[in-house]
């Protein structure tokens, strides 16, 4: 049970802990920023050389590929160690293993050395890093503005490439690839460790001062769905929610590693505008998932921007396959498959919250966020074989459009589960 006694002698520190998680997000969205890095490798593959990259051409997206996978299924044991210690180590923990990846790569051109500096180290703590980011915050605020608060903290990691995506392009410019490597990995781990210190978790029974106290105590004391890791995943639902997932956010990853690549040929050495704008899409895309969720429900916004994304991916075929592509289009298309990509991020959070309650939140968002890292990894791969074989990604969007179709009809079907919170029946 809640206890207002305690609520009113303990200053919510909501704000605080929310836009520490944004912020330590910020810095944790590097990975968005991949294809970037991917366009000054294939540059370095294509002049040849000692001290190059030489890499097959066709392994140029596996650094980001293997971080993906490795963020998502890293989530778990670092839900773990958020759920026992606290998200103030967790998220130092990932700002150390940040910096040490980051660090690593800026002393290689090796494809093993970046394999692991960049996929293994750096995913691993941005996996930390972003499991302690979100839950803290959650908790300090009620229920009905889980999808507002979620978004606004998921936000973070989506926007970060339009301040990341330009300096790296400036940084890669004056200096080269590793040397920006180098001043990110210092960065990151400096901002990541003073953050932070500022993600704190409200002490228990606490519950936010307001109008609508005693309703979300209600709310609370129905709540019959604190459900265990091995629970959560004998059931059909987890898997239900894996498989979209899978789908949502793979087709996404795979348009996110390559828009450098995309904007290339018309937009030159400006292509990193692409990635800047379509992280604003991105981020607007969490951010307004968590409104629209909040209003109709998640089952029905989660339909919707599975929809919208797949209409997006036919679009992008007209647009990135013809002739003469006008980087207004190229920008414009990119930005709304990233817009529909970023509602994931806080779709499938509120989800695990309203299913399976915010006791082991940690560990079981980390369980269905390793559809996110398995997506990333099957969607890039599959592309990256599709465009050196065929030269464009057009089947690339084909695939991924149609997979979205079913996903966006799959959803319609999904049902709370019976131990789901009141909150959550009066939402789905």
């Amino acid at each position: 049970m809640t206890d207002t006694s305690l609520s009113a002698k303990v200053k919510n520190k909501g704000w605080t802990v929310a836009f520490a998680g944004t912020g330590i997000n910020l810095a944790l969205g590097v990975l968005y920023t991949w294809s970037i890095y991917q366009a000054a490798i294939v540059e370095s593959i294509n002049a040849g050389g000692e001290g190059g990259f030489n890499w097959d051409r066709a392994a140029v997206g596996d650094p980001y590929a293997v971080s993906c996978l490795v963020f998502a299924f890293s989530m778990m044991l670092a839900g773990k160690v958020q759920d026992k210690h606290g998200p103030k180590l967790t998220a130092l923990i990932g700002g150390v293993l940040v910096g040490l990846g980051l660090l690593l790569i800026s002393q290689s051109t090796s494809y093993a050395v970046w394999v692991i500096g960049f996929g293994v180290l750096t995913g691993a703590g941005i996996g930390f890093g972003y499991s302690a980011a979100l839950p803290p915050a959650l908790k300090w605020f009620p229920g009905g503005s889980t999808g507002l608060i979620a978004g606004l903290v998921v936000a973070g990691f989506g926007l970060a490439p339009v301040y990341i995506a330009p300096l790296a392009s400036y940084l890669v410019s004056i200096w080269d690839l590793q040397a920006a490597m180098m001043f990110f990995g210092l960065a990151f781990f400096v901002v990541v460790s003073v953050l932070s210190r500022f993600l704190i978790n409200p002490p228990a029974g606490y519950v936010p001062e307001g109008p609508t106290v005693q309703k979300e105590m209600k709310k609370e004391a129905a709540i019959t769905n604190e459900v265990t890791g091995r629970e959560v995943l004998m059931s059909s639902n987890f898997w239900k929610l894996w498989f979209l997932y899978f789908v949502g956010a793979g087709a996404g990853l795979m348009v996110i590693g390559s828009v450098a690549g995309m904007a290339k040929a018309s937009m030159g050495e400006a292509a990193f505008v692409a990635v800047a704008i379509m992280a604003v899409g991105n981020a607007s895309g969490r951010i307004i998932a968590g409104v629209v969720s909040d209003a109709l429900g998640k089952k029905i916004a989660l339909a919707i921007f599975l929809g919208l994304m797949s209409l997006n991916m036919f679009l992008a075929i007209l647009v990135v396959g013809s002739e003469g592509s006008v980087a207004f289009f190229i920008v414009l298309t990119a930005t709304f498959i990233g817009f529909n990509y970023g509602t994931n991020l806080t779709l499938f959070p509120a989800f695990c919250k309203a299913w399976w309650g915010l006791k082991s939140f940690g560990f079981n968002y980390g369980m269905l966020f390793t559809a996110w890292g398995v997506g990333g990894f099957v969607m890039t791969r599959i592309s990256r074989m599709i465009v050196v074989s065929t030269g464009s990604y057009t089947w690339s969007f084909v695939l991924s459009g149609t997979l979205l179709a079913v996903a966006a009809l799959f959803a319609l079907t999904l049902k709370k589960p019976e131990r789901a919170t009141s909150q959550a029946a009066e939402v789905e």
